[in-house]
């Protein structure tokens, strides 16, 4: 069985690239070592349908300059087609005599993905697409659609190397939806792909003169295609962390730290933060325990009915915390919790001033000790795989809501470490100073601070720094 070829594809495809062509699902992916002709198999295929009338392909990096660099998907084209009866139309598309046309695009800037909002295409192709983000690259699926009676597959076809350290913050999610077979689409096609597949490649050559001057990950990532292998950060280690089945019961002391995000995701926008509230405890002789880590993308009002509805499963004996924005607006979104959103329970703010590698490093010198244990749960690989890439990875709220509480629990830049005291029920209805925890009290106001809290009665934790 040999695939569709026109004769603008004058290179007679490998096994491989065969085997990428033939594919007739909407969705696949060739990915893996450097050199087994990745980036002319997308060329190859993007060119498949070009004597059809009505076909339109593009062909995508992350820049421009990617595109047009020697040997790239640009350059390349310039090399089949110049002396054919396609024409470059001065831009960025060729244009064949059928109509069909194929067209050269990139998604560098976070909104860059809006450059193609009202076009069609029947095929999109995306190189090293670890680069592009990954809300980008998926809007493009709306862009993927055809006339009626049009006899033209739709595809959306990608090719990658595994992220390298500078890439992972945008790549990750390439190996979770068509690498890992334990979460790719069952629809989604994936074809490893080795510079061994490439016969017309001096891969003796390759190894030997250029790969060998990489360090190693990056070069296991390029050789052997090796989506693995970690390129880890310059802070912390997975191995720090040792899970536990379930965290100590007794004479514990527990908070929970919120750090919020703007945004929910909304396909019209860049990938957005997320929401993290770090639950932790720390133990009399010092030892560090995170129970449980909630994290969403969601808008303010989602947000709030997470964190209310979080604290109450967590009960009156966990405080909670949060990150206060510096200026007015972090007073009024501490006021606002503590009056509408967590009244009776001990609420406060935390304010964000130092930078956030500061605030992670003694956090990452109790971890590196090991003194710190993660309680078995869903969150713990995300978890670690955010540590694992600081400061590099794009998302740092789980780490700053675990510094923060690190932070408190550590009583860092206070006198003392935190402890939780209970007030008796004949403690009399004295106004108190500190922000006492419990529906057993009340806030007492003047003009716009909290003055106090008074006793209504009840048994109620206090917490005092």
């Amino acid at each position: 069985m040999t695939p569709k070829l026109t004769k603008y594809i004058p290179w007679i495809p490998t096994e491989k690239q065969q085997a990428f062509l033939l594919l007739d699902c909407e969705e696949a992916f060739i990915g893996g070592a450097a050199g087994p002709g990745k980036s002319v198999g997308l060329l190859m295929a993007a060119l498949q349908y070009v004597d059809v009338p009505g076909y339109n392909a593009i062909l995508m990096r992350d820049t421009y300059a990617n595109l047009s660099k020697p040997e790239g998907l640009i350059s390349l084209a310039h090399e089949w087609l110049q002396n054919t009866d396609a024409q470059w139309k001065e831009g960025n598309s060729y244009l064949f005599p059928s109509g069909a046309t194929l067209s050269f695009g990139y998604l560098s800037g976070p909104l860059d993905h809006f450059n193609y909002q009202s076009a069609a295409y029947q095929f999109i192709g995306i190189d090293e697409i670890v680069q592009i983000r990954e809300v980008q690259a998926l809007y493009m699926f709306s862009r993927l659609r055809r006339k009626e009676n049009v006899n033209i597959p739709l595809r959306f076809r990608c090719a990658s190397n595994p992220p390298t350290r500078e890439q992972v913050a945008r790549g990750t999610w390439v190996k979770s939806r068509y690498v890992d077979f334990k979460t790719r689409r069952k629809d989604v096609v994936f074809i490893p792909a080795w510079m061994e597949d490439n016969p017309h490649l001096d891969t003796k050559e390759y190894k030997e003169k250029s790969l060998s001057k990489l360090d190693p990950i990056t070069r296991r990532q390029l050789e052997k295609g090796d989506w693995e292998i970690r390129a880890s950060g310059r802070m912390f280690k997975r191995e720090w962390f040792p899970i536990i089945e379930v965290a100590p019961i007794h004479n514990i002391q527990w908070l929970r730290f919120w750090d919020l995000a703007g945004t929910e995701p909304l396909k019209e926008s860049d990938q957005p933060a997320y929401t993290a509230g770090c639950k932790m405890g720390r133990t009399p002789d010092g030892l560090i325990f995170i129970d449980d880590i909630r994290r969403d993308q969601l808008s303010p009002l989602h947000t709030e009915m997470l964190i209310k509805r979080t604290t109450e499963m967590d009960g009156r004996g966990v405080s909670v915390w949060m990150w206060q924005d510096p200026g007015q607006a972090g007073k009024s979104q501490i006021s606002h919790y503590t009056r509408n959103i967590l009244q009776g329970y001990i609420f406060r703010g935390r304010p964000a001033t130092k930078s956030k590698e500061t605030v992670w490093a003694p956090f990452a010198s109790q971890a590196e000790a090991g003194n710190v244990f993660l309680v078995k749960g869903a969150w713990n690989e995300d978890f670690l795989e955010e540590m694992e890439l600081l400061p590099d990875g794009l998302f740092k709220d789980q780490a700053d809501a675990a510094g923060g509480a690190f932070e408190i629990l550590a009583g860092i830049n206070a006198g003392v470490t935190p402890n939780i005291s209970f007030v008796s029920e004949d403690e009399g209805n004295e106004i108190l100073e500190s922000k006492p925890k419990g529906s057993g009290y009340i806030e007492i106001w003047e003009q716009d601070k909290i003055i106090g809290y008074r006793k209504i009665g009840g048994k109620v934790p206090r917490i005092s720094m």
